[in-house]
């Protein structure tokens, strides 16, 4: 509907300028939005006030002229009304607000998909937690939100391709294999100390066991360097085959595991940073080498490598994000944690010097996640037997409460995650909420099956029989959806979907609530059949874009 009404003003601006009732200057992309009040229209523009200046004339009466030009051929407009200092509000006609229902029935599964980002080749990489532990619940929420935003843009035409970055590199996972090391050594009667910097989680101990077991006390005999290189690469390995199991049943799945270590296999990190030294990027203090990430913004430069000669883990992001951009990725996402705002100049700094637009690369960082239980907020501890992992909180809640619980809020906003009400079967808990919506809409469908109706075709309804305020609603909502998605496309933010959900749920109870879907008057049934059918559709298909089952059944 926006791209029809932009088209409209479009074309009576064309009209304005070749009748010379406005000036032909530089038009500034024309924006239609929806109006905050239902008193304001469906719609609105604020173009009048945005051609002002180069028209040199008052708002209101270069709105006046551009609706004196508007043709609308399809009958679409009830009536066009200029408010304010100048805006342009069009109240669309019931009629043709009914005609649109014909889209969902035509595209079904299709509806809200588009091209819009067609030719577009996009990198999702989110998660990226170090095998070092299993996943808890803030990595949940980065999981969620990254798998969310690569189907939003699937569904806008986007080549999209999903990575977890394995950070199987650096100080952390040397500390990985000595905590694995002392535990084992434990286990073969050793009696030295355990390390107070080293992990100490109960799978700790779980991967010292399997390794005793199968190895029996065959490392004894090697170095310790030795031992914990080994234990490093086994316990690395059983970490991350349980984030992947984990992530799975979480219906989160990847297109590639990248390993930070082929960055140093194949002199990545070096060679890059070899050719932006070359390129001025990069300057020498001693031993020490910098990168001039003032020259793009940043508050001071920052060290790549360091006096000791090891690489920082900003230079290993520089080279990593110039592998993704060789693959030939136009748009690369990373979905990060809120500890990491202030990384976010350096990185931009990192590639404007590959020569790559800021615009290039979009960060999206993931508040953390506090866990209550009836607004009590739970202990973060493993040890008080309180939930802390995805596993924990997928057992108890189950996948679907979780993963939408997780997009309630926008990924920049702490979360409240309350298990209890994620449980509940009521009203009361979001994703119940909405998914009774589908389930209601099955079950009318049955029901309407059992005294001999079908769900009808646009064809064959008489929508004009939708005339109560709540179906008018109801299908101006459903008419939004295709915006909902580009929208979140657009802006990066899975959460409107849920907001939507949650929005189109409200009008759908209400209008249960009051209306007899089937009754005596055949044409009437057959027209609110094929609405709520409609509404089915839309909760599936966002649904599915959520990750979220549509039950038939509740």
């Amino acid at each position: 509907m926006k791209e029809e009404l932009t088209h409209l003003i479009e074309s009576a601006l064309e009209d304005c300028f070749n009748t010379g009732t406005l000036q032909r200057d530089d038009v500034p992309p024309i924006e239609v939005e929806y109006p905050r009040e239902a008193a304001h229209g469906d719609y609105a523009t604020n173009i009048a006030m945005l051609l002002a200046k180069s028209q040199r004339r008052k708002p209101r009466e270069i709105a006046e002229v551009i609706v004196e030009h508007i043709c609308d051929d399809t009958d679409m407009l009830e009536k066009t009304e200029i408010a304010g200092p100048g805006f342009i509000n069009f109240f669309i006609s019931g009629s043709f607000w009914a005609s649109r229902l014909k889209n969902v029935d035509a595209q079904g599964e299709r509806y809200g998909t588009s091209d819009m980002g067609a030719g577009e080749k996009v990198q999702v990489e989110f998660v990226s937690a170090n095998p070092t532990g299993p996943l808890h619940i803030g990595h949940a929420r980065g999981a969620v939100v990254g798998d969310v935003l690569a189907n939003i843009l699937e569904a806008t035409g986007h080549d999209v391709t999903r990575e977890y970055y394995i950070n199987d590199a650096g100080k952390q996972m040397n500390l990985l294999g000595e905590s694995v090391f002392y535990r084992y050594r434990d286990l073969l009667g050793d009696t030295e100390p355990f390390p107070d910097n080293c992990y100490r989680g109960d799978y700790i101990r779980d991967i010292a066991q399997a390794v005793a077991e199968k190895r029996g006390d065959e490392l004894r005999s090697a170095t310790k360097e030795e031992t914990v290189l080994l234990l490093t690469e086994i316990a690395a390995g059983i970490i991350l085959d349980d984030i992947k199991n984990d992530l799975a049943d979480f219906g989160v799945s990847f297109d590639s595991f990248f390993s930070e270590k082929s960055l140093y296999a194949y002199d990545g990190v070096e060679a890059l940073l070899s050719e932006l030294e070359e390129k001025g990027h990069i300057y020498r203090d001693g031993p020490t080498l910098w990168f001039r990430t003032t020259d793009f913004g940043d508050e001071k430069d920052r060290v790549v490598v360091r006096e000791n000669g090891a690489p920082t883990y900003f230079a290993a992001d520089i080279a990593y994000h110039k592998n993704k951009y060789d693959r030939g990725f136009s748009t690369v996402i990373d979905i990060w944690g809120a500890d990491h705002h202030g990384y976010l100049p350096r990185m931009y700094a990192g590639i404007q010097a590959l020569g790559k637009d800021k615009k290039a690369l979009e960060i999206i960082l993931v508040q953390l996640v506090n866990l209550v239980r009836d607004g009590v907020p739970v202990a973060m501890s493993t040890r008080a037997g309180e939930f802390v992992t995805l596993r924990e909180v997928m057992d108890e809640v189950g996948r679907d409460a979780a993963r939408y619980h997780f997009l309630m809020r926008r990924s920049q906003s702490h979360l409240d995650f309350d298990l209890e009400l994620a449980k509940r079967q009521s009203n009361e808990n979001p994703v119940y909420y909405v998914q009774y919506v589908h389930a209601r809409v099955m079950s009318i469908i049955r029901n309407a099956a059992e005294q001999g109706y079908g769900v009808p075709r646009y064809d064959d309804v008489d929508v004009s029989r939708l005339v109560q305020p709540e179906e008018s609603d109801i299908v101006k909502m459903i008419d939004r959806y295709p915006d909902v998605i580009e929208g979140s496309a657009q802006s990066f933010e899975p959460h409107r979907i849920t907001f939507y959900l949650n929005d189109l749920a409200s009008l759908f109870h209400s209008y249960y609530n009051k209306h007899r879907v089937i009754s005596d008057d055949r044409k009437l049934t057959s027209a609110r059949l094929f609405l709520v059918a409609s509404v089915g559709t839309v909760v599936r298909n966002a649904l599915r874009i959520l990750g979220v089952s549509a039950p038939e059944r509740m």
